[in-house]
């Protein structure tokens, strides 16, 4: 009897310490654990924009590298690509994702949202939501609220049931509902607040056992954390007293748009705005990104936003250690930590040393002291007295003191000796090249519709094809004068965006483009019709639908007029209201080109054959086998133009070698809160590079189909290893 109550209290005593253990709380001061304050490092890797195969590298540098969260969002569109059907296999496992965090003894903060920005397709929404009768996104409208609450609820019972939370005994700790939503808020006046604070209750409702977090949602109700993201934090405070200072979004960098330089930058700011958002009394930093990864598909939103998504992240896009940034950081998670202790403990004393010099010290009554002192001069050295002892500050820069004496670390002073990673030619080679043209003369009539009037292109695709053909046709007698030597008539169109091929009668007469600034495209050229029946056919291209600003899912896309001739006898000539044909896609998409088991129908005629340059919309495809070794790999794709690639019928993503244009303004300060920041590139394809993960191939026979819109020579496109050189 004596041996049940002793195994009943020894069962009650593990349950009691299994609710302990799991406990995640906060205060003024920080995020409380298991009873204890925590200074937390967290780095954001989207599990989307990598390989299942990639994440346990990826986590475990990360962790050897001084963090102890990672962060993701959860990408509504990939889990829920129709209403009711579920994925969440392969890149989409996010329970696997996160139990590979979990295995490497680290916490995660799961940003649902579901909205999510991120320069993701959409801003991470499925492209239905934006046809659910009656609905207004991001706003205190019902049929939005219930079908945001329907997948926010999905994702949380999934975590439960996988026991993802810490008040299970999983690994997230924290969950943030919506994503950046104070400015548009405000802009929605009352709807926004109610929707807000209805998102707030609704999160907090779901019953997750940890906190929930509001990034730049200065009116968070209660117990919301309000966060901030941004190049610096160190002047944010939440809206209450109570609640602890979080920075969800610390920028290592920057993302690239087709068109634009890419931008760096350099570790020592970024180190710099980190220790200065501690130094104030923040207690969790999480790098957006930690590592950026890869846009595969047609994921990129934006639109114009490159495949990659390194972001100049410690972990670059292929997931290798990027040097000095890497190391610099980890040195700077080491001091932080032994910090810990007296950060936690009490709020800093501030003395001013100089007229842009501070020391910040942290003295608990039972524990070593800290300090941190401060040059906020970006160009001088700054010799300073500090408890006596005399120390030499580097510009624009931080040293912390872990005993209020010795210095272990400087936010300039980089010590890291840095690496450089290149793109080194493979041994592996292309062969069997092979080429189909888009027939522009034979049409799919089952995939066909006539309307009249000029349809947006979103309306008719709902985004299964970036393209979207306008078919019609024009009259021309045979007495109008340019036909008899006159100047050649004109065609006018104005497009929303984003790029627009126009053929005439079969031939290429030209294209528009558009960029991320100025999406919208104005054609006006030239063009030749003969006399009787003339077909103008325009080829409408997205590069990724909008993911950020005031009711974006009212933004149209494609031809939306006008369409007119000029030049003609009887003067302008209005197409806008003419009788079109639509058809969304490609032929070669219809037929599933891009797999090996694609229809055998297919005419595909051998490079060796090809004596000129291949016409715009051409298909290509060629194999290869995998190099020796395990670098990360890509294709070199800088003799191409633009379209989109795929390795045995996984896509890589857009491509497109358009060079970065503008003024690169090198390395310089735009302000005492703007970041430290280098754009370069200038004069070079935005995007030369596409990865492909190794995982994604076999030993021998690797499919590679290419779809060029503008006529690039394939030929020259290789194989190439991403190598680290000392």
């Amino acid at each position: 009897m004596k041996s049940k109550w002793v195994l009943l209290f020894l069962m009650i005593f593990q349950l009691g310490f299994q609710i302990m253990h799991c406990s995640v709380t906060y205060d003024n001061k920080a995020i409380v654990i298991n009873g204890e304050r925590r200074i937390l490092i967290s780095g954001s890797i989207h599990y989307t924009r990598s390989t299942p195969e990639m994440w346990e590298d990826l986590v475990k540098k990360a962790k050897d590298g001084g963090l102890d969260v990672i962060d993701t969002y959860v990408f509504w569109n990939v889990h829920e690509p129709s209403p009711g059907n579920y994925n969440f296999e392969g890149r989409y496992d996010l329970v696997r994702f996160l139990k590979t965090v979990q295995k490497a003894g680290m916490y995660v903060h799961l940003r649902i949202g579901p909205y999510v920005c991120a320069e993701w397709n959409f801003g991470g929404f499925p492209v239905w939501l934006k046809y659910v009768p009656g609905i207004s996104f991001r706003t205190d409208n019902e049929p939005f609220k219930r079908a945001m609450k329907g997948f926010t609820e999905k994702i949380v019972n999934l975590m439960k049931s996988a026991k993802m939370f810490e008040s299970q005994g999983g690994p997230i700790i924290l969950s943030q509902v919506e994503n950046e939503y104070g400015s548009v808020g405000k802009a929605y006046g009352g709807d926004g607040l109610n929707y807000m604070k209805w998102a707030a209750n609704m999160a907090v409702g779901l019953g997750t056992g940890v906190p929930w977090v509001m990034c730049k949602e200065d009116d968070a109700p209660d117990p919301i954390i309000n966060t901030c993201n941004g190049f610096y934090c160190d002047e944010f405070s939440p809206n209450k007293p109570y609640k602890p200072t979080l920075w969800t979004e610390a920028w290592s960098g920057w993302f690239t748009e087709f068109g634009g330089p890419v931008y760096e930058r350099p570790v020592q700011d970024l180190a710099f705005g980190v220790a200065r958002f501690i130094q104030k009394g923040g207690s969790f930093v999480n790098y957006y990104m930690y590592h950026g990864g890869t846009n595969f598909g047609r994921s990129s939103g934006g639109p114009f936003i490159t495949t990659t998504y390194d972001y100049d992240a410690p972990i670059d896009e292929y997931g290798l250690i990027r040097q000095p940034k890497y190391g610099h950081l980890k040195e700077l998670h080491t001091v932080i930590k032994q910090c810990e202790p007296a950060l936690v403990s009490v709020d800093p004393v501030i003395t001013t040393l100089g007229s842009l010099q501070q020391a910040h010290v942290f003295s608990p009554d039972s524990r070593p002291c800290a300090a941190f002192l401060s040059n906020y001069d970006p160009n001088n050295i700054a010799k300073v007295t500090f408890n006596n002892k005399h120390y030499t500050l580097s510009p624009w820069s931080i040293s912390i003191l872990p005993d209020c004496n010795n210095v272990a670390f400087n936010t300039a002073q980089v010590g890291v000796e840095s690496t450089q990673l290149e793109m080194l030619v493979s041994d592996s080679k292309m062969f069997s090249w092979e080429t189909f043209t888009e027939d522009l003369t034979v049409s799919d009539e089952g995939s066909m519709f006539t309307a009249t009037g000029l349809l947006e292109q979103i309306n008719v695709t709902r985004d299964t094809s970036d393209y979207l053909w306008y078919t019609t046709s024009v009259d021309i007698d045979s007495s109008e004068s340019f036909l008899r030597g006159g100047e050649l008539p004109k065609l006018l169109v104005q497009s929303s965006g984003h790029v627009l091929h126009v053929f005439i009668n079969g031939e290429h007469s030209g294209s528009g483009f558009g960029s991320r600034k100025h999406r919208k495209v104005t054609y006006k050229e030239n063009i030749n019709l003969r006399a009787g029946s003339n077909k103008i056919a325009l080829l409408s291209v997205a590069m990724g639908l909008p993911n950020i600003g005031g009711h974006y899912e009212e933004w149209e896309t494609g031809v939306l007029g006008p369409v007119a001739l000029y030049g003609l006898n009887q003067g302008k000539r209005d197409l806008s209201w003419a009788n079109w044909t639509y058809q969304a896609g490609l032929k070669g998409e219809a037929m599933n080109i891009i797999s090996s088991n694609a229809r055998s129908s297919i005419k595909w005629m051998q490079d060796s054959l090809i004596t000129q340059k291949p016409p715009p919309l051409t298909w290509h495809k060629a194999y290869f086998n995998a190099p020796d070794g395990d670098e990360p790999l890509a294709l070199d794709m800088k003799s191409m133009g633009k379209g989109e690639a795929w390795v045995n019928g996984q896509s890589i993503g857009r491509y497109w070698t358009t060079f970065a244009n503008g003024d690169c303004q090198g390395c310089h300060y735009a302000g005492t809160y703007r970041p430290l920041t280098c754009q370069i590139g200038c004069g070079q394809p935005t995007q030369r590079w596409y990865h492909v993960p190794r995982s994604w191939l076999k030993s021998t026979n690797n499919l590679l189909v290419l779809f060029e819109e503008l006529g690039g020579d394939p030929s020259m496109v290789s194989l190439v290893k991403r190598s680290m050189v000392q």
